[in-house]
């Protein structure tokens, strides 16, 4: 393949963000194909036995094995590296591959970590059980205190680990401020970045070390595949993150890196629009569901600082409805347009009840101290015309008396 020279790179990387969604990382064959080639193939053949060894030992160029290196796989890597403006990126099997990775990698047992409170469940459930079976230390904040941050320090604190927008809350971390306490203790911080997507927001700008995202929300947005990335610098990827990726295995498959990188093309159109949705259906749900929340709104109680980080408001709106499960799943089930489903970033609008869902694995006292509620539901909004939505949630509040 026609491998990007440094120069390209350079070139590359000075291309605004809609330009490298769809030419970022190409690397095109001997064919001159247009569209990016999918290499479904798990290993690589060599001239001579001598190129074999030099390969294993970092002394030649070349693939050895798809759990490894792939073409396809790379290039996808290569364009969520220049749109995130980070140094290395690595793909994943699915977000809690690229989630468990990026924390296994860097914490050993007698390291502490520090994670926000609000979370996806499996995340909570990596923190709160995983983790501390391996004798990691791991204190929990409310991600919406800064302050906290800095009282949970401890003299090894490693890591911290965050969502901003979380999930399903929609808590707002001041991610500058909380990399300044982390960075002055030397400990590394971690973003999940799915709620947001690099096109609304960039941690590794605000002061992030790392950031990781589960691919199968906004960046493959048709629910077709699962992936996940972590992105960060080169000698962390290398040296941690690496280290430890290749001799566990949490490969991305070819096929679906090639339905990743045709995704992308189209990124900044779907977030534009479902960010656009999502705001005008904010806007009727606060004057009907009292308890809605969405960063665009100015009555979410964090708007000022979800709006110096973000672009926009992001894709996803909470409920918290006074009726508990049963309002809650009434509500689910009046709507006729909407879908019922724990997925997100769609270009389908999907809603979902985490407590008996996302979030069920977890007990009910660490659901509520999360802020999820029997009453709470999570809206992710898609790419259907704004007044339909509306027409199918105004007719499903009414069925519910509201």
């Amino acid at each position: 393949m026609k491998k990007l020279t440094g120069q390209d790179r350079a070139i590359t990387r000075g291309w605004r963000p809609a330009t490298q969604l769809v030419r970022g990382g190409t690397a095109r064959s001997n064919y001159g194909e247009t569209s990016e080639a999918i290499f479904l193939t798990s290993g690589y053949c060599y001239d001579n036995a001598e190129e074999a060894a030099a390969r294993f030992r970092g002394d030649a160029k070349g693939m050895t094995y798809s759990r490894l290196q792939n073409p396809t796989v790379e290039m996808l890597e290569e364009r969520l590296a220049l749109l995130e403006g980070a140094e290395a990126c690595r793909v994943s099997a699915s977000g809690m591959a690229a989630m468990s990775a990026m924390l296994m990698s860097t914490l050993s047992a007698g390291d502490h970590l520090i994670a926000g409170r609000a979370a996806f469940g499996s995340c909570r459930v990596l923190v709160d059980t995983i983790l501390p079976r391996f004798g990691i230390e791991t204190t929990v904040v409310d991600g919406r205190d800064t302050d906290a941050f800095a009282r949970a320090l401890r003299p090894n604190t490693r890591a911290v680990f965050l969502e901003s927008p979380a999930n399903p809350t929609l808590d707002i971390v001041d991610i500058p401020a909380v990399s300044a306490i982390a960075h002055d203790a030397g400990a590394l911080v971690m973003v999940d970045n799915a709620f947001a997507s690099p096109i609304v927001q960039r941690p590794l700008e605000l002061g992030a070390d790392i950031v990781a995202y589960s691919a199968t929300k906004l960046m493959d947005g048709q629910g077709r595949v699962l992936a996940g990335a972590v992105m960060g610098p080169e000698e962390w990827m290398e040296k941690t993150y690496l280290a430890f990726t290749r001799h566990t295995g949490p490969v991305l498959s070819a096929f679906n890196a090639w339905v990743l990188l045709k995704s992308l093309e189209t990124l900044d159109l779907r977030v534009q629009r479902a960010c656009q949705n999502a705001l005008k259906v904010a806007r009727f749900l606060e004057t009907r569901a009292p308890g809605t929340l969405y960063p665009g709104l100015e009555s979410h109680p964090q708007h000022a600082l979800a709006m110096a980080q973000m672009s926009a408001g992001g894709t996803i709106i909470a409920l918290h409805l006074a009726g508990g499960r049963p309002q809650a799943h009434g509500l689910l089930d009046a709507l006729q347009l909407i879908d019922i489903s724990n997925n997100l970033g769609d270009s389908r609008t999907l809603m979902t009840h985490p407590a008996s869902t996302t979030h069920a694995s977890m007990a009910e006292a660490a659901r509520l101290e999360m802020g999820i509620s029997e009453g709470t539901l999570r809206l992710s909004v898609g790419l259907e015309d704004a007044d339909d939505l509306i027409d199918d949630l105004e007719q499903a509040l009414k069925a519910i008396g509201l």
